[in-house]
């Protein structure tokens, strides 16, 4: 026979969880999605930006957008993941895509909850242009005093293409056949030059279940194409 005390501890979590829980629901009986942002803060994404799962995600959104707006944005790629712990996950994606050949900048949530295979775009918004070159190469450019290397922002786009390109180079140059995943950029310094810039980055990468550090120096010509210089392991 279950004891009095055990029957009113159910009863009383029972309680908490009702009065905790409630305010999460909707009058239709749906989530609240103001709501849902009490459930945990915004941070980075677990999975890399360049995941198939992110880049997944993206296109969804982008393709949720089309849809719903008659619009025809075409997808390019994900600038930035960060992910918040809601009734399920709500990743909120900086998306770089191209309307009428010009490349644009978007923000948007998706949400999902993978035990009931759900998704659903909450919000699509536009960010602004892409600069030919973004704020941390101008930032460079403008500073006459220290002219140089300069640390620049590490989640910059034009950082994450150089990253990008460096890791393409780094897998072609590379036997192996497990692909390299970018997971992070710990550091990057920039120096611009007239309609150029060089990037001397430190990548963290993955292989497999090995992770590996390269410290890398990429060009990027006043055409905007990259090119991998200088390539080395760090320990």
């Amino acid at each position: 026979m279950i004891s009095p005390a055990i029957i009113f501890a159910l009863l009383t979590l029972a309680v908490v969880l009702a009065v905790t829980t409630t305010p999460l629901i909707s009058a239709s009986g749906g989530f609240c999605p103001d709501k849902m942002a009490t459930l945990g803060g915004v941070h980075d994404s677990q999975s890399s930006q360049n995941s198939a799962e992110i880049d997944s995600l993206a296109r969804f959104a982008v393709d949720e957008h089309n849809k719903k707006g008659n619009a025809i944005l075409e997808f390019g790629r994900v600038v930035k993941a960060k992910e918040q712990v809601v009734a399920g996950t709500m990743h909120h994606l900086t998306i770089e895509a191209i309307e009428g050949g010009k490349k644009k900048m978007y923000e948007a949530k998706v949400w999902v909850k993978p035990w009931l295979n759900f998704k659903e775009l909450n919000e699509f918004k536009d960010a602004g242009d892409v600069p030919v070159f973004t704020s941390s190469d101008l930032g460079a450019k403008r500073d006459r005093h220290a002219r140089g290397w300069q640390a620049v922002p590490v989640h910059d786009p034009s950082v994450q293409d150089a990253a990008n390109h460096a890791l393409k180079s780094i897998q072609q140059k590379s036997n192996s056949l497990s692909p390299y995943e970018l997971q992070e950029v710990v550091h990057a310094n920039a120096e611009v030059e007239d309609e150029s810039a060089r990037f001397d980055m430190l990548l963290r990468v993955k292989r497999g279940s090995k992770e590996e550090k390269f410290k890398v120096l990429v060009h990027k010509n006043h055409e905007g194409n990259y090119h991998l210089n200088q390539m080395e392991p760090h320990v």
